[in-house]
């Protein structure tokens, strides 16, 4: 395959991802965004009947007008409106390009993808994170009933399923499979529901438990899952409870692997930050830049679509001044 040279690639077609994009044609950059997946991966992979916690406004990019018909857009109006910014713009993206690696050669960086060689001078890596589940590392984890990603309450009507987590994720998840005839029950490493979930959700959640509709494990870990159970240490020593779906909420994390592969290297505390200057968004590698939430390792809950869109502009400004 040739190798297609640009002065810009963007590895990533998240909303930041594309946002990079917008302010690169802005500057007039030959530019393409590599998508492993699809347009706007991580949300695709958002449940079925998910609602932002951000307004529509909050998540715009491009100056495209997001229009939803609450004050808070659901999973399928977000698709919508980030195919619409694509379209409005008339976006370079290569969906289902999958980066293996990146090495330097002269005064460019070339990709190596599923697709072939892309070759520039700059680039800017916007991965997400929620590509990446935390494991929980315990046998019987890789059992297809076992579940990173939660999509539709409808496989679960009439089973027992147990729900890891007590962040919005699990609270979430825990209702809506509970309301659909799911017998559920929860497993808590704290002593309590986290206390920053959705103000709307957590009484309801916390009242379900208390009337023993949802049933919890608090203080307590799964050690070990079975095709027909799981096992769990609690304070009141090991229980094992008949089950029929482990849905594991335990959150995600940035895609270290192919960072790894990428040459960027990792701050050494146990956030896991993609070092890199606060200012220019730049790493060590001179020319290549990082965008979105991954700049704030594994503290998740941190950076979002609203507070990063700026980046967008913070680094196609750094590469324009440094072609002068």
């Amino acid at each position: 395959m040739d190798t297609l040279s640009y002065d810009l690639v963007i590895i990533g077609g998240g909303p930041i991802g594309l946002n990079c994009a917008i302010e690169a044609k802005k500057a007039g950059l030959n530019y393409i965004v590599l998508e492993k997946g699809v347009l706007v991966n991580s949300l695709y992979n958002f449940p079925t009947n998910m609602t932002f916690f951000s307004t529509s406004q909050l998540l715009e990019i491009g100056d495209v007008p997001f229009i939803a018909h609450s004050d808070k857009p659901t999973r399928k109006e977000s698709l919508e409106y980030f195919r619409r910014v694509k379209d409005a713009w008339n976006l370079d993206v290569s969906l289902y390009t999958e980066v293996s690696g990146m090495n330097k050669n002269n005064e460019a960086y070339e990709i190596h993808t599923t697709k072939g060689v892309f070759q520039a001078p700059h680039v800017i890596v916007a991965t997400g994170f929620y590509d990446t589940p935390r494991l929980l590392n315990i046998p019987g984890e890789e059992l297809p009933k076992v579940k990173h990603y939660y999509d539709d309450p409808h496989p679960y009507v009439g089973q027992k399923v147990i729900v890891i987590g007590a962040a919005n994720s699990a609270c979430d998840v825990a209702l809506e499979t509970y309301y659909k005839g799911a017998e559920v029950t929860m497993v808590i490493r704290e002593p309590e529901i986290y206390p920053k979930v959705k103000y709307w959700i957590r009484p309801n959640i916390e009242n379900r438990i208390k009337n023993g509709e949802i049933k919890a494990y608090f203080n307590s870990t799964i050690t070990q899952i079975e095709e027909d159970k799981v096992t769990l240490e609690t304070p009141d020593g090991k229980v094992v409870l008949p089950n029929d779906f482990v849905l594991a909420m335990t959150g995600y994390k940035p895609n270290y692997d192919l960072l790894e592969k990428l040459g960027l290297p990792i701050s050494q505390d146990e956030l896991k930050i993609p070092v890199h200057n606060e200012e220019t968004l730049e790493t060590p590698l001179p020319g290549v830049y990082v965008a979105g939430v991954i700049n704030a390792g594994m503290q998740t809950s941190k950076l979002f679509i609203e507070n990063t869109r700026v980046h967008a502009e913070t680094i196609i400004e750094s590469i324009v001044s440094s072609k002068h």
